[in-house]
Order: structure tokens, then sequence, then C-alpha cells
């Protein structure tokens, strides 16, 4: 029997959109609760989107150490709540850490780059268009990083935030506008990553913009924290991704 209410633990490396979390569980009449676990973060609050910071911020004792916080919580799942930091060393690393986060608490586990690869896999999606928030060296990095599971991206852009702060206070006209320009011909879906960047609020607006389905980094996280939680909790009002998700994994 799926639960009706969910216990998430979620690592999460700074930024500014963390409220956007508590939002979502508030919207969901408290069904969904949310634990945040900061971890540590390379470089400094202007260049932590760096690929070699980055590389730091991948480290999988650092994941531990935030994971160590959550266990007398009993959540139902720990995740780590980060694009950049689960993609930055390929796919190969990204599944170790989350093996070790797995062994280390006994509770399931996931992360936000993985997330999104198994969401295009359960849409049936291989042809993406990527809006980046970070610099071209990082956006690149996540362009590999599909590719490893068989995703191409057809077109890439990236917005140039330094870093996860820069990101959370990014006009959102600008993000929007980016979202109209990667609605490029081949392009199945538009994918946001960057959990620091506040997106669900957007995320309407966006596929409106779009005109296609919009894939954010907030969203893959929820979707997939619930889904190795043991949930299914309706999610109404935060874009069409849960629908289309929801209606996937039915059809499976």
């Amino acid at each position: 029997m799926a639960k009706t209410t969910l216990r998430l633990g979620l690592l999460w490396p700074g930024g500014g959109a963390e409220q956007e979390y508590y939002q979502f569980a508030e919207a969901l009449g408290d069904r969904v609760k949310i634990f945040l676990a900061p971890t540590r973060v390379g470089g400094g609050d202007d260049d932590d989107h760096e690929v070699e910071h980055l590389k730091q911020t991948a480290r999988v004792d650092w994941l531990l150490e935030a994971s160590r916080r959550l266990v007398c919580l009993k959540p139902d799942t720990i995740f780590w709540a980060c694009t950049s930091g689960s993609f930055i060393l390929g796919r190969a690393h990204a599944e170790a850490q989350v093996a070790a986060i797995k062994k280390e608490t006994g509770a399931p586990a996931g992360s936000t780059s993985l997330a999104f690869a198994r969401a295009l896999k359960r849409l049936g999606l291989t042809r993406v268009s990527v809006l980046a928030t970070y610099p071209e060296p990082a956006s690149r990095a996540f362009v590999a990083f599909l590719a490893e599971h068989g995703i191409e991206a057809v077109h890439l852009q990236w917005l140039d935030a330094q870093s996860g702060w820069a990101a959370s206070v990014m006009p959102p006209d600008k993000v929007i506008a980016g979202a109209r320009a990667a609605a490029v011909k081949g392009a199945q879906a538009v994918l946001v990553p960057d959990t620091a960047m506040p997106t669900l609020h957007l995320a309407e607006a966006l596929e409106e913009a779009a005109g296609l389905p919009v894939l954010t980094a907030n969203q893959v996280t929820l979707w997939d924290a619930m889904r190795l939680a043991g949930g299914s909790i309706r999610v109404q009002g935060f874009g069409s991704t849960f629908d289309r998700l929801d209606a996937a994994e039915a059809a499976a």
C-alpha cells in the first residue's frame, strides 16, 4: 500500500531555492515532510559553478557526512538534491554517490541528475533542449552526462551563472525567455537543471513559453524522491511534469 505521508531527506548544497521545497510540502497539505541537510560546497559563494569546484561538491565523503545527520529523522529516502554535483564526474560517479548514501544510511537514495535521466526514460524522450544556468564548461558536462544515458541534446544554451547564489536571483523573465529560445526543431522537451534556481512557481510559464514539456531540477528531484519514498501523491499547480510522469508510471 502506498504511503500517504512521505518523509524526504534532502542533501542540500547551498544556493537559494530551498523555500520551494517547503512551499511544495505546504501545498500538499504536509503529506510530504521535507528535511534539508546542508552539504559542503567547493569554491566560494561567487564561483562554485566552476568545474574544479563542482568536483569538490561531488565528493562522496562530504555527502555521507551530511547524510548521517538525517538518519535520526527516519526519512523514507535520502536524496542528493543537486544537479551539477551529481553529473560533473559522469554517470558512474553519480551512481556511486547514490550507492554510498544507501549503504551508509540504509535508506533508498537518488540524485537530481539521475532523476532527470529516469524521468526522460519514463516519458520516452530522447531528444532534448537544455537551458542551463551554469557557465559553458559545466553546461557541456551536463550534456555529456545525458549522452551516457542515450539522451541527445539537440540544443544547448547557458545563462552563465557563476554560482548557485547567482542562479537563485536570476530574473524570471530571463529564464522564461531562455525557455522560449530553447524550443528548437527536433526537441521533445526542455530541461532546466540547477536546484539552486527557483523554478516550481515558473513551471507553467516556462511550458507556455516553450510550447514543450519542461522538466526542471526541482520538479524531477521531488518526483523521484517521492517515488523512492514509496508514495503516490497527486501533485497539482507545479506544471504538467508531475501529471505526465504519473500517467507514464500508470501506463508502464
